[in-house]
């Protein structure tokens, strides 16, 4: 990297910053941030904001959230890298682009389409439009998930910041390169934990459906609202095994 390159603002460790555990989990949604803070885990924890969200932190782990949108994502993981995150698990909700992926469908992404803006500014030009998870972690996520019986699916997935321009004409072309749900966050994540030499990989629970060209909401669908349960477990015993 250039020296005119560096960045005049830097994610630092201050007197005031906790010293985290090297396994963070960053939850997306507030309802299933709370949901893991009512879980015995976090009994002995300490909290303190960050940002707009809430850091909880142990011995052994630590989570953040709730957030949304890449640039506000990337923020917290930076934090949390900057005062000893090593490992970062994401977890949010996605939509749909393909017939073969229902609401209430766990996902663990194997690769993101960058239709993101943050990516670009921790990637040098020509810039690449696809990244993938640490193969680390996303393998500790199956097993996991294997090891609880929790069915999924591995799928590609296409990161936007725009939620209300996911066109038709987009969903045609990312259905095309083999993309199966759109959200948005995980390839900034992806990418800025290869800058930042992290280890990055995400679960997602698929909330809503965009494959047929019109939008069917699905956040009251008995399927998602159990795999939101299961997908919580996982990560509640994934915080205390890593």
């Amino acid at each position: 990297m250039k020296n005119d390159d560096h960045a005049i603002v830097n994610p630092v460790k201050s007197k005031n910053s906790p010293e985290l555990p090297a396994f963070a989990a960053l939850i997306g949604s507030f309802e299933d941030l709370k949901r893991i803070c009512n879980s015995s885990i976090l009994n002995k924890s300490h909290q303190r904001s960050l940002f707009n969200s809430k850091l909880y932190y142990t011995r052994r782990f630590c989570i953040a959230g709730p957030m949304i949108g890449a640039p506000y994502a990337v923020m917290i993981m930076e934090s949390l890298v900057a005062w000893g995150a090593k490992n970062i698990l994401f977890y949010g909700w996605c939509g749909s682009i393909s017939e073969k992926i229902e609401i209430g469908t766990i996902i663990l992404p194997t690769g993101a389409y960058i239709d993101e803006g943050t990516s670009r500014h921790y990637c040098e030009a020509p810039y690449k439009d696809f990244v993938t998870p640490s193969y680390e972690l996303a393998g500790k996520i199956r097993n996991k998930l294997f090891e609880k019986s929790i069915p999924f699916k591995e799928a590609t997935i296409w990161t936007t910041d725009a939620i209300y321009r996911e066109t038709p004409g987009k969903v045609k072309d990312y259905l095309a390169k083999n993309a199966m749900a759109v959200e948005m966050e995980l390839s900034a994540l992806f990418t800025v934990g290869q800058f930042r030499q992290a280890n990055v990989a995400g679960l997602l629970v698929v909330s809503d459906d965009l494959s047929g060209n019109c939008w069917r909401p699905g956040f009251r669908n008995p399927s998602f609202i159990n795999s939101r349960k299961l997908a919580c477990d996982a990560i509640e015993e994934l915080c205390m095994e890593m």
